[in-house]
């Protein structure tokens, strides 16, 4: 929840077969392959072992579970774009039909047969036609051409939103943050210079060039370096809004996002070439230029935000979950391989919020079924490294007490509706499930990106919840970020009991903004003790036994 549309959420929480397929034929565009007709066959007995990097080249591998009928003997290699579907890309190799079978072709890498980004499939030829006989699969190592790699900042997870308007401030290093979370948008980052004082941008991609503002990318720059100058790790969430005005990047919005909903995040548009080829683009200049090149070096990317609340914060007409996921999905992909293939040592993360079986908003889907069915296409279209940012907020948004919710909001269970720091192990050990770990069978990393507590009813609350959230994340090697949110209050925000910053509107600072100075360092023990005199319990122990207290209404003590 990033702004004003978090107002909304707050208020709306108060109140295997496929059946063969003959298409019309033709000249099979973009692909220079002459057919009169594509057949899906009736099963798909092709399985891809792996399709990775080595050298210059791409290496497919498959296995038959049966050997698919074939007029000529010979498996085909389709390389498909995101937006394709079937056998309408273009042939990169073949192989002799057999039960295994290898695929050896050219990476092209930044050229305009790149296949970085590709999907590939299985095909043979029967009657005549190309029938499909795999699931898609992509590269799944794209940081194997990685020539841009920097060491990592892994130094603590005690971060923060900064205030734009603190910058200039020594805040960040009063507080002893460690991390630094902030938003880019991309509306705002491409297109030629708004002031003069700074040349456009030229970058060339897979042969074509791309401008970007000279302008924005130096804010972007300046801060970025003014962070790791503090020894401060950057995170950075990719954010496709929308301008009107500005025309270069128009093509990013997907096509079904544009019947006129107004929303802070839109679906990145995977859905034709001219969007595509500006992810990727843009993939690869920002893996590029944030990894050791001069300005600034960005360890973690997170892509979009909160992608499961679709009609506030990653918006797409259709209310399907696979449409929507598959979609997401694929521009995860473009991102990761871009990023990743520029440095190796990225962390790129998706991003879901809080409402793991309770939907505050109908057009929304539920986080973990969003989670379950994104982690289900990165499988079954080549596992990588995918990590995940949460936003364990407080159920409702407002509650001030984080480390006893409403019994209503929060179980011990899978079937919670929220999923909060007091019952954060519930995801913690679904990340441990066999299916969801990463390909080297780890866990995988866990950002809290996102997530603050009010002081609206009482400033010793605030620090209660935020001592209280800090502890209980540091206790779990898989959270590798604490991002609160934020530096200094919203005014818009508190309208609605959300005075989430340490600091207040003024600037002045809150009793909060000592505390969260003071975690993590020698003086953390003092106001450990205040805040467990405040909530009559040691919350230490809370803690490290996972003790989990409910209430039954608004008031502590019900």
């Amino acid at each position: 929840m990033r702004g004003k549309k978090l107002v909304r959420r707050l208020l709306a929480i108060v109140a295997g077969t496929v059946i063969a397929t003959t298409l019309a034929g033709g000249y099979i565009p973009e692909t220079g392959v002459q057919n009169t007709q594509v057949v899906y066959a009736a099963g798909r007995t092709v399985s891809f072992s792996s399709v990775t990097i080595q050298g210059s080249n791409v290496v497919a591998n498959i296995t038959c579970s049966s050997l698919p009928s074939s007029d000529d003997g010979k498996f085909y290699l389709f390389a498909d774009e995101v937006y394709q579907d079937g056998c309408v890309g273009t042939v990169v190799a073949t192989a002799d039909r057999a039960s295994s079978a290898q695929f050896v072709f050219p990476l092209n890498l930044n050229t305009a047969e790149s296949n970085l980004s590709k999907k590939f499939i299985v095909a043979v030829k029967q009657g005549g036609s190309y029938a499909q006989v795999s699931n898609e699969h992509y590269i799944t190592n794209p940081e194997a051409v990685a020539t841009h790699s920097v060491g990592r900042n892994d130094h603590g997870i005690k971060g923060i939103l900064p205030d734009q308007a603190k910058l200039g401030t020594n805040e960040l290093s009063e507080l002893g943050v460690q991390q630094a979370i902030y938003n880019m948008y991309l509306e705002n980052l491409c297109g030629p210079t708004t002031n003069a004082a700074y040349e456009t941008i030229n970058y060339t991609y897979d042969g074509e060039t791309y401008q970007f503002n000279g302008a924005i990318v130096h804010e972007y720059d300046s801060i970025v370096s003014q962070w790791n100058s503090l020894g401060i790790q950057v995170t950075m969430v990719i954010l496709n809004t929308q301008n009107s005005t500005n025309a270069a990047a128009a093509d990013l919005i997907h096509p079904d996002s544009q019947d006129g909903h107004e929303c802070p995040g839109y679906a990145f548009n995977t859905a034709n070439a001219q969007g595509t080829k500006h992810l990727k683009a843009i993939a690869a200049f920002l893996g590029e230029r944030y990894s050791g090149t001069g300005h600034g070096n960005i360890d973690n990317w997170i892509v979009g935000n909160e992608v499961n609340a679709r009609t506030e914060w990653y918006y797409l007409a259709s209310s399907n979950l696979d449409v929507n996921v598959s979609s997401y999905v694929k521009a995860f992909r473009i991102f990761y391989n871009g990023l990743k293939s520029q440095n190796a040592n990225v962390n790129v993360y998706n991003s879901i919020d809080q409402e793991w079986n309770r939907k505050s908003n109908p057009g929304s889907f539920l986080s973990k079924d969003y989670l379950d069915r994104f982690n289900y296409y990165i499988v079954r279209e080549g596992n990588i490294d995918w990590d995940l940012s949460f936003h364990p907020y407080n159920a409702p948004l407002f509650d001030p007490y984080a480390w006893k919710g409403q019994a209503q909001y929060l179980s011990t269970s899978i079937t919670t509706p929220y999923i909060t720091m007091q019952n954060l192990n519930i995801l913690v050990e679904y990340m441990h499930r066999s299916e969801m770990l990463a390909p080297d069978g780890s866990c995988r990393r866990i950002s809290l990106a996102e997530l603050g507590y009010t002081s609206e009813f009482g400033e010793e609350y605030q620090n209660a919840s935020i001592v209280y959230a800090f502890l209980m994340a540091t206790s779990y090697p898989e959270v590798d970020s604490f991002m609160l949110f934020r530096q200094t209050d919203n005014a818009h925000e508190m309208e609605s009991h959300l005075a989430l910053g340490l600091n207040n509107v003024d600037g002045s600072h809150k009793s909060s903004y000592y505390v969260y100075a003071a975690l993590g360092t020698s003086n953390q023990q003092q106001y450990v003790d205040q805040v467990s005199a405040t909530i009559g319990t040691d919350v230490t122990s809370l803690v490290v036994n996972r003790t989990f207290l409910t209430r039954g209404g608004w008031f502590l003590n019900d």
